[in-house]
């Protein structure tokens, strides 16, 4: 056999391997369950929103 043959199989055996390791990973990520959403009433929420004024103009305008 020579060389290029090998680096194709050597290559082509990688890339079986990866698609099967991924696989594996997305059915072990989906076994965890629903995704929730995170509670909105534990974020900072800003009590008052300035503009600058040279910036509010640009927005109004």
């Amino acid at each position: 056999m020579n060389r290029s043959k090998i680096v194709a199989i050597i290559t082509g055996a990688i890339s079986i391997f990866l698609a099967i390791a991924y696989l594996i990973l997305v059915q072990l990520l989906d076994l965890r369950g629903e995704m929730k959403p995170a509670p909105i009433s534990q974020l900072d929420q800003p009590s008052m929103v300035y503009l600058y004024p040279h910036v509010s103009r640009l927005l109004i305008s």
